[in-house]
């Protein structure tokens, strides 16, 4: 994350802090995308309206690590030429849109202009299109996301995945392999567009239409659904459109947190009938005070014979020797931070396992996505975080590891409930 201040940097004036006032009442106020994420909390880590006015951070480099994805960045001045000034730096640039121009704002009292009461002045709304700004590199993310306008849509955008350039992948392999030569890191990108990247985006596609339709009608909002998709000339998907899940919300518990993961995983696992495979924080979401989980580009179906397709087996071999949390896996089990029998078994294997191993560890730490600072109440001396702790080291080490009393989602979503009855019960005796 980025060290940038926060944005109010120093006390605003009184007409300033007016003019930034009539936006939100006449301009943002009553739109569906302000009432549910224009809330700001105390000390924001980041947020979905950044306010700004001269003095203040106004380039996209100062405020794209605060804003969350789709968020929005308002400027407020006093001087039209100065507010195209700055407007200009985000137009259609610096992974921002501009989502109204330069326009003319005037205060109101009780409603009315009034002469000699009455501030004028300027503003314009930029939104943040892209996960990383142009130029960056990131681990994070291999295809090229962004959100695109869609009128029909919730808050007028959805998400648009593509296979990335040939030469955007060329040029991340080089950043990342300095030493390799050039004709090598050539044919590596020509493989992976032409072929790596097609098959997982189109498994994504086919995978995404199974999950809206075999899970319980409660719970299809928690994962993308398919808006729609352009293959090539072989019938690979190249381009796919998902619905938004945006960002943003009342803040949850940790226990909270937890017992949604584990119950929309246990939902994935047996009744969507597919694997994850890719449980990051970076693919976790929560909307509205619920967790979901994006990005099925590694997910396979339960059961799936991959041995049939000779490409599919060498991408998920490879997949299991390199992933993030195949690696972990691999690591805490030499060191005996994992004992559980069902768990250890399944180190380089497509389970259900490496999904509900992950799981156990990513809800003892939330805040790990900076995204979720805001939107999980953490505390780590809290005895909340104790249970939830001590439930982890439950599920990696259990007591007869040959035999674990946790070997599902479902099972971890048990040990969760009782921890919500003992922290019930304390609470009762402490009143």
């Amino acid at each position: 994350m980025s060290s940038t201040p926060n944005p109010q940097t120093r006390p605003r004036s009184v007409a300033l802090a007016r003019l930034v006032r009539a936006v939100q009442q006449q301009i943002l106020r009553g739109t569906l995308e302000y009432e549910q994420f224009g809330q700001v909390p105390d000390k924001p880590h980041m947020q979905n309206y950044w306010f700004s006015t001269p003095g203040e951070p106004d380039t996209p480099q100062e405020v794209f690590d605060h804003l969350h994805w789709g968020g929005q960045f308002v400027y407020v001045c006093t001087d039209q030429v100065q507010a195209q000034q700055v407007a200009a730096n985000f137009h259609d640039q610096g992974g921002f849109v501009m989502e109204r121009s330069v326009q003319r704002i005037v205060t109101r009292v009780a409603g009315l202009w009034l002469p000699g009461f009455s501030k004028k002045g300027y503003f314009f709304i930029a939104r943040k299109l892209l996960l990383v700004l142009p130029g960056q590199m990131t681990d994070r993310f291999t295809y090229h996301v962004q959100l695109v306008r869609n009128p029909q849509a919730d808050y007028g955008y959805v998400v648009y995945k593509e296979v990335p350039t040939l030469d955007n992948v060329a040029w991340r392999l080089r950043e990342k392999h300095p030493d390799i030569p050039e004709e090598t890191i050539v044919k590596r990108a020509r493989k992976l567009v032409e072929n790596v990247f097609p098959i997982f985006l189109t498994r994504e596609t086919a995978i995404l239409n199974i999950l809206q339709r075999d899970l319980p009608k409660s719970y299809r909002h928690r994962v993308p659904k398919v808006i729609g998709y352009e293959k090539d000339d072989r019938g690979f998907v190249r381009r796919l459109y998902l619905n938004w899940l945006r960002l943003g919300g009342e803040t949850m518990s940790q226990i909270e947190f937890a017992k949604q993961t584990a119950d929309l995983l246990r939902v994935l696992h047996n009744d969507g009938g597919v694997i994850h495979l890719d449980l990051r924080l970076d693919n976790f979401v929560i909307s509205n005070g619920e967790v979901s989980f994006v990005d099925f580009g590694s997910a396979v179906r339960d059961g799936e014979d991959l041995s049939q397709s000779p490409m599919l087996t060498s991408l998920f071999e490879e997949m299991m020797r390199t992933s993030q949390i195949q690696r972990l896996l691999g690591k805490w089990a030499n060191s005996g931070r994992i004992t559980n029998k069902v768990i250890r078994e399944k180190f380089q294997h497509v389970d259900k396992a490496i999904d509900f191993f992950y799981m156990a560890v990513q809800m003892n730490r939330p805040h790990h996505n900076p995204e979720f600072q805001d939107l999980v109440h953490c505390d780590k001396t809290s005895l909340e975080a104790e249970q939830i702790s001590a439930l982890t080291a439950s599920i990696l080490r259990p007591k007869d590891p040959d035999n674990p009393a946790f070997q599902s989602a479902a099972d971890i979503l048990e040990g969760i409930h009782q921890i919500e009855k003992f922290l019930v019960s304390q609470e009762d005796q402490a009143a």
